[in-house]
């Protein structure tokens, strides 16, 4: 074996394995089953152009090399990102944990309690500091997180302002240019009139349903919110807050003035800046919205013994049971980067985060106050952390380059600058020395912090937060290393078994293409740097955009999108760009395919198009006679064509050409949407099948985590036509030349995340990637072959064979009374984390192995499936006291004195032999999702505050 050769590591089954499997299916050769399984009409006839693959070592020494060209300058920028110091117990523990980072969206509650309670501390953390009701487990970024706000402002207005067409949203000219930006991108499609203006102007008219505030302001300004919001509440306009958290800390919470939703990041809760991301965004609003609220919220609940279990409440919010009728296409949230933003409020507690919050604010004083003695103008009466000064921007620039710091210039006469949690008195004082060598002064040297008070007396915080014990209980590193390793228990990631997710490609997460995520040459780059300053980021960030664009066969990529979603909603702004570039402004029909992601319909409301949805023939195709007729009675204002490839049923459609090309012939563009673009790899691409536009999903074939729900990143690439019309970035130049406002907060995204896609495609080359694609399909059919007799799969293609994922049909078995659910319980039994339940078809199972599973782990898989199927078999539909209704079953269970269950307890716990090798406890009994959205909590309250009195 080649030990240098990453493809060999990424992939699975050894070459052994690999002929056992293609004889089991019934075929002579990979090239047999691949011809079997794709259509000859878009296969690809040339390889990939892309660099020879590299060894894991080479890369590392090639990633090394390229971040020494980033330069680490101390940044004062501000704009919603600072330096901050991240707890060495919470990168250990968590951000190089693939115990954390490997895990799957916490769908099945009783194997994600640990991550679930991480969740709910993080929204606990989140209400205290907003004085908010409920909050959200996190979403994207800032600016997206205050365009979910406004666009819920806009669904939940009041009925005579819905009743007379009141479309007005007013935006503090305070808040961040890159949040303007992006909500000029949303407002417009969804038929709202964005008026920007400065706070003190506003007159607070009743053609306004909502308005934006920015707490404290771009520039640092406290402003008072307490009286604008009383004003607005006044005149039934309701008031959204973007607020820094770190400043939450000292100035009273936007709930406790009547504030309708507070949004923000809380990268400042010890996350690396990453050049942009990813970094967990918050959103609180009133419990009154909580069926509005975007995102996923953790709720508590209780199992089926009554104690108490985390679950994610409310799932009917959800796009995917919403479709065209959803607020929002969230999907993917930040789990990753909540938890860690969790865990830092954990570590320190309430008084370690006033203590490092009054540091802040003490050092920002201490400055002020001595760049004033020097003669320089502070304009910011009432201040946390920024200050802005009257100089001449340019010769302050010059000197503080040349001693490495960056500040915010936002015009020619005025410098901000942001003090943040790293900042020491030596940085204190040569920043004094900047502004005094840029007027020739001799510089006052600072020999100790002051400890006055800059806040507006009426805007201090009175209010106490964080008082839960779990917050004041974990303050030594032994305790919460402890403490994060107890709740990673109760979680089952890739680190223990296969999770074969369909339509969500749990592959491996190499620990090479993670590792450089801890460099502080990566992580410490601030998005709004000088070009010249992040010379290694432009130089992966171009190379993945170059890599991405010659994998789909398309003309250009943009890498903003921070989410699968966004990329959706991406794709269809380019769209509707080139459309009305050409005067076509009336092209607003969407046609969608009945069995498409539940995200596309919601995507296509957001971007102001109607939605039309085509049937799909009995073997799960799109009907295509039908799909022909609706394009050409819409021809006139057809827009786009949404489309998965290979389907959503796991199928390579023959006739995807055709589609294609009736969408073209009546004027329309093509959006592929990306999901299963791990089945599509070396082998063919949308560019190939006619597709104008896709979004990749980098955390599902590009081998990003999903850090048990993000983070994800979800970049757009586009044939020649859409090109010009790629996102910009109010801040730095990106985009086309006739670029559509900004779809993220940062110019390139979640740029820190990218690092792990361009290694997966760096070592792997096109050799490796396309080995890749034929793997995943590979084991999809093995596990379909062997399935076979036990489970009907749905769809299969015209040769009978499957893409890289099938769907299994569970619905027989409700003549035994048992649901698909029920298999989904009894396999965490097993010690595996079911596959995707009844998506895209109630009462099925989608199962996707990926290329990175081993022939032994899915005969493990298989033995359990054809094991329950056994136990399925025995059970009569009037006996509900049995193994699958009864799953999972804890230790708690196995081990208690008494057990009266008409089965054994090795039949419950210990089905198959290789299950006491290996494990896996689910910590709660199958949790009661009716209770806990009946009896919402979403905080760290007590058993009492949410248990039913009897």
């Amino acid at each position: 074996m080649n030990t240098a050769d990453f493809s060999l590591r990424h992939i699975g089954p050894r070459t052994a394995d690999q002929k056992q499997m293609l004889e089991t299916i019934g075929v002579d050769s990979m090239e047999q089953l691949i011809h079997e399984t794709i259509p000859d009409g878009i296969r690809l006839t040339s390889e990939l152009d892309l660099d020879a693959p590299m060894s894991e070592q080479d890369y590392l020494l090639h990633i090394y090399d390229l971040s020494k060209k980033n330069k680490v300058f101390k940044t004062y920028i501000g704009l919603g990102y600072h330096p901050t110091i991240m707890p060495a117990v919470i990168q250990r523990n968590i951000l190089e944990n693939p115990g954390w980072y490997t895990a799957y969206t916490p769908y099945q509650a009783e194997i994600a309690q640990g991550r679930l309670e991480a969740l709910l501390n993080f929204q606990t953390m989140i209400t205290d500091l907003t004085g908010m009701e409920i909050a959200n487990a996190s979403l994207l970024d800032e600016s997206t997180a205050a365009a979910e706000a406004m666009s819920l402002l806009f669904s939940v207005r009041e009925r005579d302002q819905k009743k007379a067409g009141i479309n007005k949203f007013f935006v503090s000219e305070h808040c961040l240019p890159q949040t303007i930006s992006l909500l000029q991108t949303r407002a417009n499609p969804i038929g709202i009139e964005l008026v920007i203006g400065h706070d003190d102007n506003f007159d607070f008219s009743e053609d306004f349903f909502g308005a934006l505030l920015q707490y404290p302001g771009k520039h640092g300004q406290v402003t008072d919110v307490k009286s604008f919001i009383e004003k607005a509440n006044a005149s039934q306009i309701k008031v959204a807050v973007a607020a820094d958290i770190m400043s939450l800390v000292k100035l009273e919470a936007p709930g406790k003035f009547g504030a309708d939703v507070v949004v923000g990041t809380t990268q400042r809760f010890g996350i690396p800046m990453g050049y942009g991301g990813p970094h967990a965004a918050y959103f609180a609003t009133k419990e009154a919205y909580k069926r509005d609220i975007p995102g996923r919220i953790i709720g508590v609940t209780k199992d089926a013994n009554g104690n108490r279990a985390l679950r994610m409440a409310l799932q009917t919010r959800e796009q995917h049971i919403k479709r065209d009728k959803a607020t929002s296409n969230i999907c993917t949230a930040q789990v990753l980067l909540a938890v860690m933003a969790g865990m830092y409020a954990v570590y320190h507690g309430p008084k370690g985060l006033e203590f490092i919050a009054s540091a802040i604010h003490n050092k920002a004083v201490t400055l002020s106050n001595t760049l004033q003695n020097l003669g320089f103008e502070q304009i910011n009466t009432s201040f946390f952390d920024t200050l802005c000064f009257k100089a001449d921007a340019k010769k302050v620039k010059a000197e503080a380059e040349a001693k490495k710091m960056n500040f915010y210039y936002p015009n020619d006469n005025e410098v901000v600058l942001s003090i943040n949690e790293p900042t020491t008195l030596e940085q204190l004082n040569k920043i004094v020395s900047v502004f005094a060598k840029s007027v020739g002064k001799d510089s006052i040297e600072i020999s100790k912090i002051s400890e006055t008070n800059a806040i507006d007396k009426q805007l201090e915080r009175q209010t106490t937060f964080l008082q839960e014990p779990v917050f004041n209980s974990h303050h030594s590193e032994t305790e919460l290393m402890r403490y994060i390793k107890q709740l990673e228990r109760k979680d089952l990631a890739l680190n223990h078994s296969m999770i074969s997710l369909g339509s969500c490609t749990m592959k491996l997460n190499a620990a090479a293409e993670m590792l450089p995520l801890s460099w502080f040459k990566w992580g410490k780059i601030h998005p709004f740097v000088p070009a010249q300053q992040a010379k290694g980021y432009h130089a992966v960030l171009k190379a993945l955009e170059d890599q991405l664009t010659e994998i789909t066969g398309f003309a250009g990529t943009s890498l903003q999108p921070n989410s699968g979603a966004q990329g959706e909603f991406a794709g269809l702004m380019v769209i509707k760009a080139y459309h009305e570039s050409r005067g076509d402004h009336h092209r607003n029909i969407c046609i969608i395919p009945s069995s498409a992601h539940g995200t596309n319909p919601a995507s296509a409301v957001m971007a102001g198009m109607k939605v039309i949805v085509t049937k799909s023939t009995e073997k799960g195709n799109i009907d295509v006679d039908d799909l022909r007729e609706k394009a050409e009675l819409h021809k006139d204002n057809l827009s786009a064509l949404m489309v998965t490839y290979p389907s959503t049923h796991g199928v390579y459609e023959s006739a995807i050409k055709e589609i294609t090309q009736i969408i073209h012939d009546n004027g329309g563009q093509v959006y592929m949407d990306g999901a299963n673009m791990n089945a599509q790899v070396g082998l063919t691409n949308p560019g190939n099948i006619g597709a104008d536009v896709c979004h990749l999903n980098l955390h599902k074939t590009f081998a990003i985590p999903h850090g048990g729900g993000g983070p994800g990143v979800g970049p757009i690439c586009v044939a020649k036509q859409l090109v010009p019309f790629l996102p910009g970035n109010p801040l730095v130049k990106t985009g086309g030349d006739q670029a559509i406002t900004a779809i993220s907060a940062a110019p390139f995204g979640s740029s820190l995340a990218c690092l792990i896609s361009y290694g997966y495609i760096k070592m792997l080359g096109a050799s490796g990637l396309k080995r890749s694609t034929e793997m995943a399909i590979l084991n999809a059919n093995y596990i379909k072959k062997r399935l076979e007799g036990a489970f009907e799969t749905l769809y299969s293609g015209e040769r009978g064979r499957a893409a890289h994922e099938m769907i299994i049909d569970c619905r027989p078995f409700k003549a035994h009374g048992i649901e698909v659910v029920d298999i989904a319980k009894r396999l965490m039994d097993y010690g595996f984390h079911a596959p995707t339940v009844s998506f895209p078809v109630a009462g099925t199972m989608m199962i996707e192995p990926t290329e990175s599973e081993s022939k032994q782990e899915m005969d493990r898989f298989c033995d359990a499936m054809i094991s329950i199927k056994h136990e399925i078999d025995n059970i009569s539909k009037d006996n509900e006291n049995n193994l699958l209704k009864n799953a999972p079953h804890t230790m708690a269970m196995i081990t208690d004195d008494e057990w009266l269950l008409p089965y054994t307890r090795q039949q419950a716990a210990f089905p198959l032999d290789y299950v006491r090798d290996n494990k896996f406890w689910p910590s709660v009994r199958r949790v009661d999702d009716a209770y806990g959205d009946r009896n919402l909590v979403c905080t760290c309250a007590p058993i009492e505050a949410y248990m039913e009195e009897v």
